[in-house]
């Protein structure tokens, strides 16, 4: 009987354990396609690239007992990766490519993404689990394959999407609009590559990137900023719907500011990361809580400024391109109708040497302006640049021309710049912006006494606005003390105005272009009571002239501001003529032919004007 009890024992063991493992298979093989969903998260497989890199920066490869031929080649190898994974953070995309193609190799190779499971990392198949960021970031990578860094300039214009949709809330794209590109226009990734390139992209974004903006910055816009808009995170009582400033992305495009509602950097701490890689290019110094703000530019040239508590309310960034025009031809800047007019006054303008201000608020292409009619001036003139930061890049465009740049550093003043462009045979000054009482001093004295003449912009509204600012300027710094004169030096040199405006609409046009025309005031005063006999009206003459002295020195304005061209109802139309005087000035500067042909312009929109 015991044997028939044990038989038994044994095949209830056996049947338990049998029942156990197939239990325990069966709870294995549901938790499988958790754990899979899991490992194909996208904060999984960016933490093993993270991994992955620092494997290979910080392995060992003295003990990997390679040949001296493989070990200098490990080196090199080694060396690039750290190189580029530093540049590709100063918006260099030569590095930004080859990091991706690193992760791509580690997605496919060690990861093991493939076709039938990439779909987990980002729903391709499934639109209804696509984010907004998702769609936007498929869309973009569409317009890419064809138009390259053109892409979001195609798809915001093909798809209207930088119109005004609400006066009370300004220019903004929200999710729908992009629901409406990727679903209307059937945009869908179906080849494996395809859906690569995208979450390669998100990947190397969320590691080494600039978060969400990283592919937008690429492009050829205007600009790109984050962290202006919705409430910082110090602020109290904060309501969930509520956006906060890491919800906050804006593009810049021809003259508009569009908020891109659908995008979010996702946490205050990612916005904050972005922040403090984006300005570092040539090390310009640590963004602390003592220097809350940084200026500086990008391995593009794009200028880039960042703030941070307490100097602002919250984190920000304002990335500010400079390649999103093509062409620098003043043609295909100025379009109104008539444009031929105050395209053909700028060519004379420059050619007739005129020290002349290009004006506007922010926003109204003054430095693009700058840019093209840099082509008028004679190629023989050799170019010298002062700027805060490298915005011109003129030598980009005019690869040619003697140009040669400088900018103010820590160790290094404007002054100091000024005084060694004196000795670098410079014969034209070009100065990016005069924004500061330092920069007015330095205009003055170029255009008095280092260059043939200068070209320089400014955000004055009107054309007194500016002669005032630059004489207040004068008189901040201490270089004048009498208000008058200082008015006066100004006026010496300063011959032009041209003025820079847009509409609502962001429409860029050129609002007025202005001869600066200086009074008699700074005539000399009469003499003829010196040979007057008569003592009583000698005295009479002299008192006429101490009253003249009075009347210059209090009531009279010193200058008539004449606008030459002004943009009326959507074309451009001649008012007032070129001085005499000034007119003479130029033509000292025209060739014989020149000199016809600029009579011939006169006479064609001027003839009969007094």
């Amino acid at each position: 009987m015991w044997i028939d009890a044990l038989l038994i024992s044994v095949i209830l063991l056996i049947t338990g354990s049998l029942i156990f493992k197939s239990l325990r298979l069966k709870e294995e093989e549901a938790r499988k396609p958790e754990e899979e969903e899991d490992r194909l998260s996208l904060e999984k497989i960016t933490e093993f690239v993270k991994e992955e890199f620092n494997e290979l920066l910080k392995s060992n490869i003295y003990m990997m007992n390679l040949s001296r031929e493989e070990y200098s080649k490990r080196v090199t190898q080694r060396a690039q990766l750290r190189r580029a994974l530093k540049h590709c953070a100063y918006g260099d995309l030569n590095s930004k490519e080859y990091i991706k193609s690193y992760i791509r190799d580690m997605l496919v190779n060690s990861y093991e993404i493939q076709e039938d499971n990439i779909d987990k990392a980002i729903s391709f198949e499934n639109s209804y689990n696509l984010t907004g960021q998702d769609k936007f970031e498929i869309c973009l990578y569409h317009y890419k394959k064809t138009y390259q860094y053109n892409a979001l300039e195609k798809m915001l214009i093909e798809n209207s999407l930088d119109g005004l949709k609400d006066e009370a809330e300004g220019f903004y794209i929200e999710k729908e609009d992009i629901d409406r590109i990727y679903e209307g226009r059937g945009i869908r990734l179906y080849e494996f590559e395809d859906k690569l390139e995208v979450l390669v992209q998100r990947i190397y974004q969320k590691y080494k990137g600039f978060g969400v903006i990283d592919e937008i910055r690429d492009m050829r816009i205007d600009g790109v900023s984050g962290g202006v808009s919705g409430i910082a995170p110090n602020m109290q009582e904060i309501d969930e719907k509520t956006p906060c400033s890491h919800d906050s992305v804006w593009i810049f495009f021809k003259g508009k500011t569009i908020h891109l509602r659908f995008l979010s950097f996702g946490s205050e701490n990612e916005l904050i990361r972005v922040c403090k890689n984006i300005y570092k290019f040539n090390s310009p110094g640590q963004l602390s809580e003592s220097n809350g703000y940084k200026v500086n530019e990008m391995k593009d040239g794009s200028r880039v400024v960042v703030a941070r508590p307490p100097f602002s309310e919250s984190w920000v960034f304002f990335v500010r391109k400079f390649d999103s025009i093509s062409s620098v031809r003043a043609e295909e800047l100025i379009t109104d109708n008539n444009a031929k007019l105050p395209i053909e006054l700028m060519k004379w303008l420059v050619k007739g040497c005129r020290v002349t201000a290009i004006t506007g608020s922010q926003g109204t292409g003054k430095t693009t302006l700058l840019m093209s009619v840099i082509k008028y001036i004679n190629p023989s003139f050799a170019l010298r640049i002062q700027e805060m930061s490298f915005e011109l890049q003129l030598r980009k465009l005019y690869p040619e021309r003697n140009i040669l740049t400088f900018r103010e550093t820590t160790t290094i003043s404007g002054q100091e710049g000024l005084n060694l462009q004196k000795k670098t045979d410079g014969v034209v000054n070009i100065l990016g912006e005069v924004a500061e009482a330092g920069m007015a001093v330095l205009m003055i004295q170029m255009s008095q006494i280092a260059s043939l003449f200068t070209l320089f912009t400014h955000h004055a509204k009107t054309t007194e606005h500016l002669v005032y600012s630059i004489r207040n300027n004068l008189l901040q710094t201490g270089a004048f003390t009498h208000e008058k004169i200082a008015e006066q030096q100004v006026l010496d040199v300063l011959n032009f105005d041209i003025h820079l405006n847009k509409s609502a609409m962001g429409h860029r046009y050129i609002e007025r272009i202005t001869e600066i025309v200086p009074s008699k005031i700074f005539d000399e005063y009469p003499q003829s009571y010196k040979e007057i006999k008569d003592k009583d009206v000698m005295l009479e003459a002299f008192m006429d002239n101490v009253n003249e002295f009075f009347c210059r020195m209090t009531d009279r304005k010193s200058f008539e501001a004449r606008d030459i061209v002004v943009y009326c109802e959507g074309e451009y139309k001649a008012l007032s003529p070129i001085s005499e005087k000034m007119q003479e000035e130029m033509t000292k500067f025209f060739s014989a032919q020149e000199k016809e042909e600029f009579r011939n312009f006169i006479d064609i929109y001027w003839s009969g004007v007094i």
